[in-house]
């Protein structure tokens, strides 16, 4: 099929070469000059592991283009995709002026009719309101449908979670355009759940909302853990076997952040107060990921009494391995109590310092070329991201590099009799028996 993505984004452009490489025709539009003539150059803009491998090969095939052009992606794509950011509002509600201004530029070319699908995460009944301003924009006798195609990609994930996907979600008010998104997503084999519009839109925002949850509620736990002995670890084994419940996202840490569940958390709260029903358990989710910081950050000064220069090395800059995504990022955040603190802070992120740097904090960092290298006279090691190459470093040499072998991991990533037995005073979250 012919397909276009407005915005090439990350969910834009890992849809669209995903996409292509089942076989499908697509053109990729963004209005930022500067990043098509990047893509049209062969520089992927993000990292996300396998995806510059699959847009070099499709746009070797000719199936996947880029353009500028909104008129020249309508004109292509029998589905037009809008894949704009929804950025949060100071009050967590979602702006969407950027859904807006696409609709009204897709109204402004529509020819024939088109299947235009949302693929941002947007509000429940955000889709009426894209039918609405097409319909007062374009001319008159046009055919088109809205469609509701909820994303659920993990960052360093996202490659996988489009080829193989848990279910597909289709949002749709026509036979005409499900028939058309049925015949796009053919090549994939995935359950396909067909709702209404405002379904799908839903069903993104409490999936997201649910997963937070689940993250502050062992994070919770952690806390209990902490004061009675308990080993979290241990204690999210045994609920995670249970099949009702399962395994994911039962680790506990300093919490989530990302460019997603923050997001998402707040926004769903706010349609909640808009639609009349508080949903007061999120705001507890909120206050449970906000506290988990600040609690770890209490743990580092009650160890080290005062930070004001000492010398710390901060494994992890990104919000979650495997990407070089910094937005929202509970270790940036970190970082900043740190500094704020007067600490000497060093940093390495596999892939992350280069978007640290564009930080406030950023300019305020050391920045080392390897893990080991951070950790040069340091008097504590802080574990930020659970990057799998930070838990496979040599931790004997690690020890003989830091001028006392203190460690707080954030992330649980360690093992903690192997850091005691090596001579390290260890610090995870909510590992009671061994703090």
């Amino acid at each position: 099929m012919k397909v276009s993505i407005i915005g090439s984004g990350y969910v834009g452009l890992t849809t669209g070469a995903c996409f292509a490489e089942n076989g499908h025709q697509v053109t990729c539009v963004d209005n930022d000059p500067a990043k098509i003539a990047s893509l049209l150059a062969g520089r992927i803009p993000i990292y996300e592991p396998g995806l510059e491998q699959i847009v070099e090969r499709n746009v070797k095939s000719g199936r996947l283009r880029f353009t500028t052009s909104t008129e020249e992606g309508v004109d292509h794509g029998d589905i037009v995709f809008i894949a704009v950011p929804t950025p949060p509002q100071p009050d967590g509600s979602v702006d969407l002026s950027f859904i807006e201004k696409v609709a009204r530029e897709i109204a402004a070319v529509l020819k024939d009719y088109r299947v235009i699908v949302d693929k941002s995460t947007v509000p429940v009944k955000t889709g009426e309101k894209v039918a609405d301003t097409v319909r007062r924009y374009a001319k008159e006798g046009v055919e088109f449908d809205i469609v509701s195609n909820p994303e659920f990609l993990r960052e360093g994930c996202a490659v996988d979670d489009l080829m193989n996907p848990d279910r597909i979600v289709i949002g749709a008010s026509s036979d005409r355009a499900l028939g058309y998104m049925q015949e796009l997503y053919e090549p994939f084999s995935a359950p396909v759940l067909v709702t209404d519009i405002n379904s799908a839109e839903l069903i993104k925002h409490a999936a997201n909302s649910f997963l937070a949850l689940k993250i502050s509620y062992i994070n919770a736990i952690a806390s209990i853990c902490e004061r009675s002995g308990a080993d979290v670890d241990k204690v999210a084994e045994g609920i995670g076997s249970d099949k009702r419940i399962g395994p994911h996202f039962l680790n506990a840490g300093i919490g989530y952040g990302g460019s997603c569940f923050p997001k998402d958390v707040a926004a769903f709260i706010a349609i909640s107060e808009q639609l009349g029903v508080p949903f007061n358990l999120l705001k507890e989710v909120e206050v449970i990921n906000r506290r988990q910081l600040d609690r770890f950050v209490d743990l580092i000064r009650e160890k080290l009494w005062v930070l004001q220069e000492k010398k710390i090395a901060l494994w992890g800059l990104t919000f979650k391995p495997d990407t070089d995504d910094t937005r929202e990022s509970v270790a940036i955040k970190l970082a900043e109590k740190l500094i704020a603190e007067n600490a000497e802070v060093t940093a390495y992120d596999p892939k992350g310092m280069a978007n640290a740097r564009l930080h406030p904090v950023g300019d305020k960092l050391g920045y080392a070329d390897s893990a080991l290298a951070a950790t040069e006279g340091a008097e504590a090691l802080v574990i930020a991201t659970d990057w799998p190459e930070f838990a496979a470093v040599d931790f004997e040499v690690v020890k003989s590099k830091m001028a006392t072998p203190l460690i707080f991991d954030g992330r649980n990533l360690l093992n903690p009799e192997t850091m005691r037995k090596i001579g390290f005073s260890y610090n995870g979250i909510g590992r009671g028996s061994s703090a």
